[in-house]
């Protein structure tokens, strides 16, 4: 029998499992993991975050790997997004194109970095809007 730690509505669930991608990457890049899974995890961490807003705010979730997507559904919820969050539509290109070896083209540490802020960026900004919309646990 699933318990209410498994609702598929919970948005402090899926705010878990955006902050479990972030640690994934960071863990996963001093383990020498490809750097294009890494930036696959910071786009997975910033699509969930973005995810749990629609929640709690209410909203439906589209099944979709696009963050320019997601975003467009939020000001409908939340408003105009900050432009760190807005910034974060670069993340799209990861969730396909970084886990095949013949997609785009191979990526540094600079790319990683910069996924990852920005990944950290969405996560950081969805937990604050989590927390201000929901009772404590």
């Amino acid at each position: 029998m699933p318990s209410p730690a498994d609702d598929p509505r919970d948005a402090r669930r899926w705010l878990v499992y955006a902050r479990a991608n972030l640690l994934h990457a960071d863990a996963g890049h001093a383990g020498g993991v490809l750097l294009e899974y890494l930036c696959f995890d910071a786009q997975q961490a910033a699509e969930k975050a973005l995810k749990a807003v629609l929640i709690v705010r209410n909203m439906e979730v589209p099944r979709t790997h696009d963050i320019r997507e997601l975003l467009t559904l939020l000001v409908e919820a939340v408003g105009e997004a900050p432009t760190h969050v807005k910034d974060a539509v670069a993340l799209t290109s990861f969730a396909v194109q970084a886990r095949y070896p013949d997609w785009g083209e191979s990526l540094d540490d600079d790319d990683f970095a910069k996924a990852l802020a920005l990944a950290r960026g969405v996560v950081d900004w969805a937990a604050q809007i989590i927390e201000a919309s929901l009772p404590p646990e």
